[in-house]
């Protein structure tokens, strides 16, 4: 017997088999169910199942719904608000450990915003007494211009150019001043609101404490 041509005989027979044809399942418009081994093309994005040779459902292909554009865009919306709340709630964890590592108690928080207005007044005086001494500056030259104008004389370009440079940093000294106060209002609005969030904290540490000690006690039947 010549083995060289058996490969070549199983390969032949092989080929021959039919090949098994997939089988689906689907539901017209009016609710009749049909089977075949080919979908009409309208039905594809509808829900139809795939059988094996036994008849058993072994795929489901859900239907495929076409999105409007304005679905399409809320869709997007509320991906984007979950985002960001997901984002939200990362970002306030990561406060609320650096709060509690901070401070131990509220007491830690009064003294820290005490320590920071102390050091913001302190700017404010300094700031305080600049502008008190350049109010005085300028008051002095407007003054002289006051006289010279007074006695019928030309008001030299250095005065006037002395009395605009005064205006000018007196104008940049009061916004040092009032960014100073703006600074002492946010550090309070800011330790009013860490004082508040470390309440809520340190409530909700306590609630979970004292429910592990209620479920301890109940479980040695105290």
């Amino acid at each position: 017997m010549n083995y060289r041509i058996i490969p070549f005989f199983l390969m032949f027979i092989i080929c021959a088999l039919p090949v098994q044809a997939k089988m689906y399942k689907w539901v017209d418009e009016e609710g009749n169910t049909h089977f075949g081994d080919q979908i009409p093309s309208r039905y594809l994005n509808k829900e139809h199942k795939e059988l094996n040779e036994q008849g058993a459902v072994v795929e489901t292909h859900e239907e495929v719904v076409e999105e409007t554009e304005e679905q399409r865009k809320e869709r997007l919306k509320r991906a984007r608000i979950e985002k960001e709340e997901k984002e939200h709630a990362i970002e306030q964890a990561k406060q609320d450990r650096v709060l509690l590592d901070t401070y131990t108690t509220e007491r830690d928080l009064d003294a820290a915003l005490k320590a920071r207005l102390d050091a913001v007044d302190s700017q404010l005086q300094l700031s305080e007494s600049i502008i008190a001494d350049a109010k005085r500056k300028l008051d002095s030259t407007e003054k002289q211009i006051t006289r010279l104008k007074a006695a019928g004389n030309e008001v030299p370009q250095n005065i006037s150019d002395k009395m605009k440079n005064e205006e000018k940093q007196l104008k940049t000294y009061l916004e040092v001043a009032a960014s100073h106060e703006k600074r002492k209002h946010d550090i309070n609005e800011q330790f009013a609101a860490y004082i508040k969030r470390f309440r809520e904290l340190k409530a909700n540490q306590q609630r979970v404490k004292d429910e592990r000690e209620a479920r301890r006690k109940e479980a040695l039947g105290l």
